[in-house]
């Protein structure tokens, strides 16, 4: 059955998000994309589906799409429409870290990884304490992803960390990664 938002010309942006206090808002920014044009398709790492667990059918009502978080069995035919831009954000230090080295463990990373191959236009936004990026490895990964065409926003132009226990989910940046999808699904 065809509805309303399937005659859209949208462009279609998947939403992707970590299990990172700032998740729980994503509802909020599911409507401000939806201001903003988009179609949006929302997938979810394993433990943010977890956490989410009482929202998801209200995100499936409000995107009109299946909330996703495991791969589809084979022969099953994609509910999604393809992605025109996809952001992922918030991104965890392990998926942050799991993309850069291609560990598709999980629905959200494979297809990101996946996407690099595509080319589709991508952006995301870390979530990690200040103790996390310490770790070398945080930092290769960014750099990583950035030399494979992914737009981070970390640091002065993105995300800043906090003290370990001092994170602010309120004050996340999320409209930066919205003016990034836009930008880039413009291009």
């Amino acid at each position: 059955m065809w509805s309303d938002r399937d005659m859209t010309t949208d462009r279609v942006l998947y939403l992707f998000g970590s299990a990172a206090p700032p998740v729980f808002d994503v509802d909020r920014v599911i409507q401000q994309a939806q201001a903003r044009g988009f179609d949006v398709c929302m997938g979810l790492t394993p433990t943010a589906a977890r956490w989410l667990t009482p929202q998801l059918a209200e995100l499936e009502l409000l995107t009109g799409h299946p909330v996703r978080s495991e791969y589809k069995m084979p022969g099953e035919p994609d509910v999604w429409p393809k992605a025109d831009v996809i952001a992922l954000a918030p991104a965890t230090f392990n998926t942050i870290n799991s993309w850069a080295l291609g560990l598709t463990h999980d629905f959200v990373v494979g297809v990101v990884a996946e996407g690099i191959g595509k080319g589709i236009p991508m952006v995301t936004m870390p979530c990690v304490n200040a103790a996390y990026v310490r770790h070398t490895r945080f930092e290769r990964s960014v750099t990583e992803l950035r030399d494979m065409g992914v737009q981070v926003l970390y640091g002065e132009s993105g995300f800043v960390p906090n003290l370990p226990g001092q994170g602010k989910p309120k004050e996340y940046p999320w409209h930066l990664v919205l003016d990034a999808a836009q930008e880039l699904s413009q291009s």
